[in-house]
């Protein structure tokens, strides 16, 4: 059994820990990092996964980007800890925060991902849509919570302001 609970100020260590144990140790220096530094969160979609001992499975976060002007988030991290991997917590975590984003009203959703795993979620390549570099524009992911949300929306994608 695990509990859902939205991030709060003192998961933060324990997110961290978990975000460096599944990736890289250069991971702060990829380029959506650069559009997240500084800026806060989107704290209602920050969730965290634990099991009934209270340890930390699973977390996901957004932050408010813009693209083209436009009004977007951008998921990530998300991490499952990988004594729990397998078990379905990243996607429980991805539909959760996509249905809690729709409800509080936004309208699109980006990543830099891997396509194969975020397609299942509704995820594809976004056009004409440029992450800072160095980002492999096949990994720019993108998904409308709103119908038609994306149609038209390209440009570099910035910190939101």
């Amino acid at each position: 059994m695990y509990r859902l609970e939205e991030e709060t100020e003192a998961d933060w260590w324990e997110v961290e820990a978990l975000y460096d144990l599944c990736f890289s140790p250069g991971r702060t220096a990829l380029s959506s990092y650069r559009l997240r530094d500084g800026v806060p969160t989107v704290a209602a979609l920050c969730l965290t996964l634990r099991d009934g001992d209270g340890i930390m499975a699973a977390a996901i976060r957004y932050w408010p980007i813009e693209v083209g002007g436009q009004d977007a988030l951008l998921l990530g991290p998300v991490a499952v800890h990988p004594t729990r991997q397998g078990e379905g917590l990243g996607g429980l975590l991805i539909n959760e925060s996509l249905a809690e984003a729709r409800r509080l009203g936004w309208e699109r959703v980006m990543l830099v991902g891997d396509a194969p795993y975020y397609s299942r979620f509704g995820f594809a390549k976004l056009e004409g849509v440029e992450m800072p570099p160095p980002t492999n524009p096949d990994r720019v992911l993108g998904f409308a919570l709103k119908t038609g949300a994306w149609d038209g929306v390209t440009g570099a994608v910035t910190k939101a302001t």
